[in-house]
């Protein structure tokens, strides 16, 4: 089966987010569940740069009047066949995919993505002669206008399946009316039944709108957003769908997140033969000047700094954490309130509190690796990826009850460590008491280290690789392509 994957990042070679590991790591266990994939990106430099032997497939002008050239060959890091649209006069900018280096939003965006979109519908449509794909899978807002472009096409060829996936709800792609016009869609397009949302243009909601089907990124996220409190004001469209509608758990690429194989570690480690952590954690606490205590509980974040992860309720339980012994590590960029918070706590107590501010993959891996616990108190989360890697590196999650949080997380309650299912801590109001009375049942199991230990195992032994994923979403694929 034919797939093409419309993404605007993948990991290794561009990433910001989740989006991207996902971007990466679907195609390839698609190739390995039986499909033929390949995947359209925009051309930052890094994915044009990562391009082997590109040849010209087609020069285009989009709705709007821009030259474009689209691209094809080999995503030589990740051996994928890919599009490529090469348009350096809306790619090749400092700053995100998405914002500049002040962090304001491009002011072209909405062309720089329906320019996506569009080239996805072209090669659903016969634009490459020698490959034309059965399902059409796009990526949250960045891609949402492709089967728009397509509902509204010139169809050749046979029919062509649309999916499209929605990894987080929150960010929609909302832009003003008025540039509607730019995108070459019939005035139909701007409907309650169609692009708008309140007014303003949703590339989101063309997504939900015009794909034949839609998933989330875990099973609970998908109930969640179709209520009020998590739909985002597209709960109504998500209920009327409700039957075109699946969670599909996001899983971990355990190429590269495997602490028994991973380069960037002090020491490599596993289930079975743990001893390494404790060697990480110790390197880890030297390198950033805090206390080389062994029995100090260890707490990571890794994450954007923004409300929706929770990060405000770290802060509030922090002075908590460090009078019980414990330290945080801290990476991520987000908010600048968030950002200076942490990092005046770190400079207050340099011995308990290290904080860097950016990103650094590397150095995440060395988070999950040292720290015995993974923060993610997030106020909603679709799935979440960081819970994950921490149950793969033997860092017991700490978690909100929400999204694919509760989907792979059980909370080490009494009835949940008899029955050897505990994994994690888990606490279900959004507020600072709760995460609070999670942090010391987290260290209510450290003082108990034959427990600990066995959960830790329990934890880095769950199965999170992308196979089951995968087979579900080929098993979807066939359902929608089949007469």
């Amino acid at each position: 089966m034919k797939v093409l994957q419309v993404s605007a990042e993948i990991f290794p070679l561009l990433k910001t987010g989740g989006l991207a590991d996902v971007a990466g790591a679907l195609p390839v266990a698609l190739k390995g569940a039986g499909c033929e994939v390949r995947v359209l990106l925009p051309g930052f430099a890094p994915i044009l740069a990562d391009l082997i032997v590109p040849t010209v497939l087609a020069e285009l002008t989009a709705p709007w009047g821009e030259r474009v050239v689209l691209r094809q060959g080999v995503l030589g890091t990740l051996g994928l066949r890919a599009y490529v649209i090469d348009a350096p006069q809306l790619y090749d900018r400092p700053g995100t995919p998405y914002e500049d280096a002040q962090r304001h939003p491009h002011p072209d965006n909405h062309l720089r993505f329906a320019l996506l979109g569009w080239v996805a519908a072209k090669l659903a449509c016969a634009l490459d002669p020698g490959w034309q794909p059965a399902v059409l899978h796009s990526h949250d807002w960045h891609a949402g206008l492709t089967s728009a472009y397509l509902a509204f096409g010139p169809a050749k060829g046979r029919r062509v399946a649309t999916v499209y996936t929605v990894h987080n709800l929150a960010y929609q792609g909302l832009f003003a009316p008025i540039h509607f016009y730019d995108l070459g869609l019939p005035a139909a397009a701007f409907a309650i039944n169609g692009l708008e949302f309140h007014g303003q243009l949703s590339f989101m909601k063309a997504g939900l709108y015009y794909s034949d089907h839609i998933t989330t990124v875990s099973p609970t996220y998908a109930k969640e957003i179709q209520t009020p409190a998590q739909g985002c004001g597209l709960d109504g469209l998500l209920r009327v769908r409700a039957h075109d509608l699946t969670g599909i758990l996001n899983a971990v690429d355990e190429t590269v997140w495997n602490p028994a194989l991973d380069p960037a570690l002090t020491a490599m480690f596993d289930a079975e033969k743990p001893a390494g952590k404790a060697l990480c954690k110790a390197a880890l606490q030297q390198a950033l000047g805090l206390a080389v205590q062994a029995d100090a509980p260890l707490f990571g974040v890794v994450s954007r700094l923004t409300e929706q992860k929770g990060l405000h309720l770290v802060l509030a339980a922090l002075d908590e954490l460090i009078a019980r012994g414990g330290q945080l590590v801290l990476l991520g960029t987000g908010e600048t309130e968030l950002e200076a918070a942490f990092t005046a706590r770190a400079q207050a107590q340099p011995q308990a509190v290290a904080v860097r501010i950016g990103y650094d993959e590397a150095y995440a891996h060395r988070i999950f690796a040292a720290t015995d616990v993974t923060l993610v108190p997030s106020r909603f989360e679709p799935c979440g990826l960081t819970q994950m890697y921490g149950l793969k590196y033997g860092s017991l999650p700490l978690v909100h009850r929400v999204g694919g949080l509760i989907d792979t997380v059980v909370d080490c309650s009494l009835e949940d460590l008899a029955d050897g299912t505990a994994n994690g801590f888990v606490f279900h109001e959004f507020t600072q008491q709760a995460l609070a009375r999670a942090v010391r049942r987290a260290f209510a199991l450290y003082a108990r280290p034959t427990e600990w230990r066995s959960v830790r195992q329990r934890a880095m032994q769950q199965p999170l690789g992308w196979d089951k994923a995968a087979a579900q979403y080929v098993a979807l694929y066939r359902q929608l392509v089949t007469p």
